[in-house]
């Protein structure tokens, strides 16, 4: 009985790690013959578990979703990355997400074995998590536009704007997208005709509607989000020329601050937004990096402005008596 439990735990963990098997191949994991994996089969759709068998060449076994969680069986690199993910998580920007993730933490140290509780302690003890101010975002929110997304169905919900204006939406959703504080939807916004984006935690009242939608082509996704969140929303965009890599450039600049272009001969080009161009001519100049403005032509007089007060405040002061 202990090694047929064993063996069973050994097939649903097997079962987990990738979306299908064959009877063949199962059968050489386990060290056991094609009808002893049918029976442990068996056994599992007994426990609750849908196995779905297909037949045919291409065919085999796969794990599907039930009416409970199977559990989860984990190598040891999956239960160190588990367990310092659930840790990031718990300073997280989903409400809720945090005591989700510190039980879920608990119950992982609870099981764990002694070797590897010693090793994901050292990590977290030797680890500090610098978080900025981040916005909070429902997960229902979330679970709805996932769904969305999915299934290719229209969502209506009320937005409101910088203006602070409330305003009806109806859209059609494509993806979602999260930096390190925010969470942004990309969708097609019906009324307006045109591709929009917006912030979750500004999104009320989302409902999920039964208007299925045909998916029409559309921007990538990552880079659409990143020029709307870096450009759109502010009075000035201004584009730098840097001498410097385009990695060299990201590594400094956030992506939801700004994009970087590649360019020629050892340049690129930043292009950032800002509604103050001191405050733009100040975060170009601390890059360190040789650097051109393209636009705005009031971008350069913000830059001349900005090193004559530098100037000033280099100057050798006479002391006082």
């Amino acid at each position: 009985m202990t090694g047929t439990t064993e063996r069973v735990l050994r097939l649903l963990a097997l079962l987990q790690r990738r979306p299908s098997w064959t009877a063949t191949e199962l059968a050489t994991e386990l060290g056991v013959t094609d009808r002893s994996v049918r029976r442990d089969i068996e056994r599992l759709r007994a426990l609750g578990y849908p196995v779905h068998a297909t037949a045919g060449v291409g065919g085999g076994y796969r794990l599907g979703a039930g009416t409970r969680l199977p559990p989860l069986l984990l190598d040891d690199e999956e239960a160190i990355a588990m367990a310092v993910s659930l840790r990031l998580a718990a300073g997280g920007t989903v409400a809720g997400a945090s005591e989700a993730a510190l039980r879920a933490l608990a119950k992982l140290d609870q099981v764990m074995p002694a070797r590897l509780r010693a090793e994901i302690r050292a990590v977290h003890g030797a680890t500090d998590t610098l978080v900025g101010p981040g916005v909070e975002v429902s997960p229902e929110v979330l679970v709805t536009l996932a769904r969305a997304c999915r299934d290719t169905v229209r969502v209506r919900f009320t937005y409101t704007g910088r203006d602070a204006a409330d305003s009806e939406r109806t859209v059609e959703p494509v993806r979602m997208v999260t930096t390190a504080r925010r969470w942004y939807l990309m969708a097609w916004d019906v009324e307006r005709g045109d591709w929009r984006t917006f912030r979750l935690d500004r999104m009320h009242d989302v409902v999920a509607t039964t208007w299925q939608f045909r998916p029409r082509p559309h921007p990538d996704p990552l880079a659409y989000v990143q020029r709307s969140v870096t450009a759109s929303p502010y009075r000035h965009v201004a584009r730098v020329r840097v001498h410097a890599t385009p990695d060299q450039v990201r590594a400094l600049v956030p992506p939801q601050v700004g994009r970087v272009e590649d360019d020629r001969d050892g340049w690129c080009v930043l292009v950032a937004g800002g509604d103050d161009l001191n405050w733009l001519a100040l975060h170009v100049a601390r890059l360190g990096f040789e650097a051109r403005v393209l636009d705005p032509p009031e971008l350069r007089g913000a830059v001349e402005l900005l090193a004559r007060r530098l100037s000033a405040m280099a100057e050798e002061q006479p002391r006082q008596s």
